[in-house]
């Protein structure tokens, strides 16, 4: 079913704008003319538009109004490859309405939101005081990659143009099932490591003139996977340690291995930092094995957002209002999932929630949503909007 046979009555700015954002083949860190389009419609709206071109990566900062309440919304217009095209029903560049769902890339990883948010935006900017607040959009190509110049990038010049957020609405994918039943106010950090382990090659019939790396290895890994790390809470998920690769090189059956390169990847909770969290790998590996080395990478940083009744607006309870007007019920607080662009933005000064579509479907084959799940964020989006800056 195509989208112009939707009943007139619905509100579907939303639903065009998401066609025509998806229609771009804008993998990471292509833009693929997202953000000029997006940069097009706001201009139109009143807003201040910025592109940045940050080693490969488009950054598009627009600005509204000039109040003392700093709001942003924060999203990407990348998405992850489709994989084999073969598997698809349809293009994934080009999206399909069928039985009430958009199919395509970025259905649900995040074009969705950021449609959602431009018709929210064209609904309420009429409503909305310049003198009360300032209204960001915060966009990067580049969050399904490395992250290093999208959102970071954004968080650092906004930093030093002495702009500091107050709170930070992200549009990833945060429901389970249905728009509204799930926020996220917080997530886990993630920290890669690579750990080798050394020893003596020999022959496997005279193992006391060799030193086996994969018996050594096997004594750091035990070491790692059994550390008591702490449980977590009811708000928040615990820190758990995976080992995600070991290689020892080339293979003989009748030769001890010498070396042993070992990968994992930590996910940690607030109580941790990357600072904290890599010291303590280290000594947990050390004392087992005080010759292995080890090295990090891809860090992401632990940030957790709790109501704040001191705040002249508490986004958490704002959303969680405007929810309840769309759906007649109030969210699941969460924590649950990846990484997020969102630990860029957090601070104990700057609010940050997550509030989306239906994960289920992210980076799959024939990646959806239902209509509605992206009307209802619309309606949010715009309560959200005139509840923080409306007159």
């Amino acid at each position: 079913m195509s989208v112009h046979s939707l009943p007139s009555v619905l509100p579907a700015r939303s639903i065009h704008f998401a066609e025509v954002l998806m229609a771009r083949e804008s993998v990471t860190p292509i833009d693929a003319g997202c953000q000029s389009y997006l940069m097009y419609k706001l201009e139109k709206l009143g807003f201040v538009c910025e592109k940045h071109k940050v080693n490969g990566v488009k950054n598009l900062i627009a600005k509204w109004g000039h109040g003392p309440l700093h709001f942003a919304f924060s999203g990407h217009t990348d998405v992850v490859p489709p994989g084999p095209l073969d598997k698809w029903k349809s293009n994934p560049f080009c999206p399909v309405i069928s039985q009430n769902k958009l199919y395509g890339r970025g259905a649900a990883d995040m074009k969705t939101g950021i449609a959602a948010m431009l018709a929210a935006t064209e609904r309420t900017i009429a409503s909305m005081d310049k003198n009360k607040v300032s209204y960001w959009w915060l966009i990067t190509s580049d969050e399904e990659g490395e992250a290093e110049w999208g959102s970071r990038w954004i968080a650092e010049y906004l930093s030093s143009q002495n702009v500091h957020l107050d709170m930070c609405l992200v549009g990833e994918p945060s429901a389970s099932s249905h728009t509204g039943d799930t926020i996220k106010i917080g997530r886990r950090g993630s920290l890669s490591g690579t750990i080798h382990v050394t020893g003596k090659q020999g022959h496997v019939a005279y193992p006391k003139t060799a030193i086996n790396a994969i018996h050594k290895a096997t004594k750091v890994v035990t070491a790692l996977t059994q550390y008591p790390f702490d449980t977590g809470s009811d708000d928040f998920p615990g820190t758990t340690l995976q080992i995600t690769h070991m290689d020892t090189g080339s293979f003989t059956d009748n030769i001890v291995p010498s070396a042993v390169r070992i990968e994992f990847n930590v996910r940690y909770s607030w109580h941790y930092n990357q600072e904290s969290l890599s010291t303590l790998l280290r000594e947990v590996i050390n004392s087992v094995d005080t010759q292995a080395t080890v090295s990090f990478s891809r860090p992401c940083e632990a940030y957790l957002n709790k109501p704040n009744n001191n705040a002249e607006v508490c986004l958490i309870t704002c959303i969680e209002k405007a929810i309840k007007s769309a759906t007649g019920r109030y969210p699941v607080v969460s924590t649950s999932g990846g990484t997020s662009d969102g630990r860029f933005f957090a601070s104990e000064s700057t609010q940050v929630v997550e509030v989306g579509v239906p994960n289920t479907t992210i980076h799959q084959v024939n990646e959806h949503i239902h209509l509605s799940d992206l009307l209802t964020l619309e309606d949010i989006y715009a309560d959200v909007l005139l509840n923080v800056g409306g007159r």
